[in-house]
């Protein structure tokens, strides 16, 4: 299949990408440039009438190792639009687990970069775009970071910047349920800011808020409880939980989460067993008092090994 171009891989990209961004690369009708609404109400209530305007651009790695790109969006039912390869075979092995994966200018082209798990390495992934809007395949690269991932079963980062300060800050959970913060402190080096035990059950996580001060998690337990898991980025590292459903939630093996209106959460669940996927709109969390309302089964078949979200370099999460 041929590679995607630029416009198709940012096609439905949400409005806080930067204008540069827009303005050069991204082809987009006046519907979809309005496409991320706000929800309305101070209470921020969730229905399928307020997050009608809202949206995700889903990544995905195929058993063949190739990066696949479609947009969901919500409707009655859900819809998978722009369904596409973005770059075929680019993985040689398969990949376990994927960081969300950014799209920035790099010297003035648009550039795609996340962080995956194969086997029990971590590696970067970057590729690039040429002006013309096609692949500029002399551009992608896969670099080993660290090994010792083999019982990492979760594996997300956060992308915060404030004012000219960016922080980009790792959280892995192990199959003996530490979860493990680290901060990007220059290029391929990342260290150590905190472990904390108890994780054990996490099945799944899937990232809401992020700010200067704590990056909030959406997670799931293999017994099915929703939670969220509130991170300060101050040290010692102090989690703290709180339950928001007490059961069902266990069949999803992937969250992927997308800002919907000023407080609120765009949440897909993936479940592997049945190849299948369910979209949710989720208003601000506040524990058990959270708002969730079903937006319905996305149709289609999700046999893909590994999915992540395609999201702007600098974007806003504000779920908590």
């Amino acid at each position: 299949m041929v590679p995607a171009t630029w416009g198709q891989v940012t096609r439905g990209c949400e409005m806080h990408c930067t204008q540069r961004l827009l303005r050069r690369f991204v082809v987009l009708s006046a519907a979809s440039l309005l496409g991320v609404g706000l929800l309305p109400g101070a209470a921020d209530a969730v229905t399928t009438s307020s997050a009608a305007r809202c949206g995700l651009n889903l990544g995905s790695v195929t058993q063949g190792g190739d990066h696949r790109s479609q947009r969901i969006t919500v409707g009655s039912p859900p819809t998978r639009t722009n369904i596409h390869f973005v770059v075929p075979k680019l993985y040689d092995e398969p990949v376990r687990l994927s960081t969300s994966m950014f799209l920035s200018l790099s010297g003035g082209d648009p550039l795609i970069g996340g962080h995956v798990i194969i086997g029990p390495t971590l590696a970067r992934t970057t590729y690039a775009f040429m002006n013309d809007g096609t692949l500029d395949t002399a551009s992608i690269r896969l670099t080993p970071i660290a090994g010792g991932h083999e019982d990492t079963v979760v594996f997300e980062e956060s992308r915060y910047r404030e004012g000219i300060t960016p922080r980009t800050t790792s959280y892995a959970v192990g199959s003996d349920g530490i979860l493990v913060r680290q901060n990007n402190v220059f290029g391929n080096q990342w260290e150590t800011t905190g472990t904390a035990a108890g994780f054990g059950l996490v099945k799944t996580m899937a990232l809401i808020s992020k700010t200067r001060t704590y990056d909030t998690f959406l997670a799931t337990t293999r017994g099915g409880v929703l939670t969220t898991v509130h991170i300060p980025t101050t040290s010692p590292m102090k989690p703290v939980v709180k339950r928001v459903r007490a059961s069902t939630w266990q069949r999803f093996e992937f969250l992927i989460a997308q800002k919907c209106g000023t407080q609120g959460t765009l949440l897909l669940g993936v479940d592997k067993d049945t190849q299948s996927a369910y979209l949710y709109a989720v208003g601000h969390a506040n524990g058990t008092s959270t708002v969730i309302q079903a937006l319905g089964r996305v149709p289609g078949a999700f046999a893909d090994p590994t999915y992540f979200r395609f999201t702007p370099l600098v974007d806003s999460l504000v779920g908590e």
